[in-house]
């Protein structure tokens, strides 16, 4: 049985939190919290296997309480956030803090029932992951790799749950002439405009958020926004799209990867990170059948190993590797 403490200082936020969960036969909801000072003081007592977090409260907020979770009783935590630009900022603060995921906090009952099976898959998921106190990050920043063409290589990386951790640290041992870099991280928009400028802020290269037309150069790190599919076109520019979501996902990576191994061919360099689910298998294959070359992030350094473990399942992976590794294995295919 998976045990939830729910913190939110909206009583009917806390009532509907509570019947979506309890709708799931191996979730039980042990208590709820007004704010962050109540929470603390319940989980001792109630020791959850997961706790949902709001992140404005009163006495106490989601971000002070985080903290002081991770500091004190590490475990695994889902913020609720709200989709606003300051929502998403504090987001991206909170899973840099230590928070396993997020979830959008939901506005009307259209919104609660679209969120249902999304909030219990990542409460189950979560409540396996085996959280460590936030380690302080040693960003190693690359310095210049030899000359390369921009028609060389191309990199095409996937992430979803733990993926904003793992992309700081793989995308910072990168040089500042990286091949043309492209990156879907699962993640609404606005979500994904502060994450390109606080990816951007990590690296000696230029990341931002793709728009439609941008063109694929060395030294730039282009990050599929929030709610649009992103593929590369034949001309090497960006073609975004609202085409249907797959897996309930817009971006997908496989969309991403299979129109860049489509053009790129052998000269494709694939990485899956953590995640849970199979998104990324469709275009891990494009990118082998091309004869290019696919790294997956090992379980050991996995948040989720779930995309790496369904490539790594489906044979289209040639090389699994740490995340402290994976900058080098991508600097050593493309130079």
């Amino acid at each position: 049985m998976i045990d939830v403490l729910i913190v939110d200082d909206s009583i009917f936020m806390r009532t509907v939190l509570r019947d979506i969960l309890s709708s799931d036969k191996d979730i039980r909801v042990v208590g709820t919290a007004r704010n962050g000072r109540e929470a603390l003081n319940l989980i001792p007592e109630l020791r959850p296997s997961v706790v949902t977090l709001d992140i404005e409260m009163p006495v106490m907020d989601g971000l002070s309480t985080l903290q002081e979770i991770m500091k004190s009783r590490p475990l695994p935590v889902i913020m609720l956030s709200s989709l606003t630009h300051e929502g998403a900022k504090i987001t991206m603060d909170a899973l840099d803090m230590g928070a396993i995921d997020y979830i959008p906090k939901p506005s009307s009952s259209t919104k609660i029932n679209a969120i249902k099976n999304q909030l219990i898959e990542k409460i189950k998921v979560s409540s396996r992951v085996r959280v460590q106190p936030p380690r302080k990050r040693r960003v190693k920043l690359r310095k210049k790799a030899p000359s390369l063409s921009p028609s060389d290589k191309i990199v095409a990386i996937g992430a979803s749950t733990g993926g904003p951790k793992a992309l700081v640290e793989v995308l910072s041992g990168l040089p500042e002439n990286i091949p043309p870099t492209l990156v879907v991280q699962h993640m609404p928009s606005p979500f994904t405009t502060h994450f390109a400028a606080r990816l951007d802020k990590h690296t000696l290269f230029k990341v931002k958020e793709a728009e439609e037309g941008d063109r694929l150069e060395e030294g730039l790190c282009l990050l599929a926004p929030g709610d649009w599919h992103m593929n590369v076109t034949k001309t090497e520019k960006i073609h975004l799209h609202k085409g249907p979501p797959k897996f309930n996902l817009r971006p997908t990576v496989d969309e991403m990867m299979v129109s860049t191994a489509e053009r790129y061919g052998d000269r494709t360099v694939g990485v899956i990170l953590t995640g849970m689910g199979d998104d990324g298998v469709l275009g891990m294959k494009e990118i082998r059948a091309q004869k290019g070359f696919n790294i997956a992030q090992d379980e050991r350094t996995c948040v989720i190993f779930g995309m790496p473990k369904a490539a790594i399942r489906a044979k289209v992976v040639d090389l699994v590797a740490p995340l402290d590794k994976i900058a080098d294995e991508i600097v050593y295919r493309c130079w």
